[in-house]
């Protein structure tokens, strides 16, 4: 059953009026905060120093360099023209291999320093507020340096190879983690805390028996997805000299060598796709036990 709407009933007449008001006031805050956005936008490459100008004469480049990166591909050759494109392959899977491990162990050793200090960061179980606010800042001085900074001063250090790319990863990963972590233990249920401290427990027992069942299926959660940053950050690592893929690639890149510079940054980019794939479906799947799903 329809009701018949009468439009010159005064109630309906004034509502129609409200709305159109409303929604012509809500489109001027919309262009006015689109304008404020863009002169910030404006004002920002000025202060940087940005040539818009020249920004837009060389605009084309960049898909230029993408163009000229594409091997050429026959149909009737194409067995042969995708060996030629992939002449390296045994050895870039090598150097892409190493890029693996270097994320893995980087981000292996970040997670268990961001677990041992993510307890003292946190606020609800951090007695000393001293050192809550030491492991705070050591943690933001880990995130807070780039990794290829760290990557380029272990390279001085340790000199090139894998090592210095590990340490960058580790060190990086172990600030990023620990404020994740911290954050998550700062939103457990106190009373199993309190429970336990009723009853005498020392701090590192609470910890282990009330605190860390709470939240190890997010730790890991957000340990796979750190993994799935690691393997991106690890591809550029050789830039500096710090072992993996990346090292091939910047020559690659620097000898102007067009097919390979495409050859490996598609080996990059399908293979941190398949990792993309792999670690969100064990995220959803630790998700799911930890709801009982």
């Amino acid at each position: 059953m329809t009701l018949a709407i009468d439009r010159n009933d005064p109630a309906i007449t004034a509502h129609a009026d409200l709305y159109r008001r409303e929604m012509a006031a809500k489109r001027l805050q919309t262009l006015f905060g689109a304008a404020i956005f863009v002169a910030c936008v404006l004002l920002a490459g000025i202060g940087a120093e940005v040539d818009f100008a020249k920004f837009a004469a060389n605009a084309w480049r960049f898909p230029k360099y993408i163009l000229e990166t594409m091997p050429t591909l026959r149909f009737a050759t194409l067995g042969a023209d995708l060996k030629e494109w992939y002449w390296g392959l045994n050895g870039w899977l090598k150097l892409l291999w190493q890029t693996l491990l270097i994320a893995y162990v980087g981000t292996v050793l970040g997670a268990v320093g961001g677990f041992l200090l993510c307890f003292a960061a946190a606020s609800n179980l951090g007695r000393s507020a001293g050192l809550r606010w030491a492991t705070r800042r050591f943690l933001e001085f880990c995130r807070t340096v780039p990794e290829i900074v760290f990557a380029l001063i272990f390279v001085i250090a340790f000199g090139l190879g894998p090592l210095p790319g590990v340490l960058a990863i580790a060190i990086h990963t172990m600030g990023a983690m620990g404020k994740l972590f911290s954050e998550v233990v700062e939103n457990i249920d106190m009373k199993p805390v309190d429970g336990l401290t009723a009853t005498g427990a020392g701090w590192w027992q609470i910890i282990r028996f009330a605190v860390v069942p709470q939240v190890l299926s997010n730790f890991a959660s957000y340990a796979l997805l750190r993994f799935e940053i690691n393997v991106r950050g690890a591809s550029i690592m050789g830039f500096v000299g710090a072992g993996g893929i990346g090292q091939d690639l910047i020559e690659a890149i620097r000898k102007f060598y067009f097919t390979d510079v495409s050859a490996i940054l598609l080996l990059i980019i399908v293979t941190v796709m398949l990792i993309d794939y792999g670690t969100e479906r064990l995220r959803h799947a630790l998700l799911s036990l930890e709801h009982g799903k």
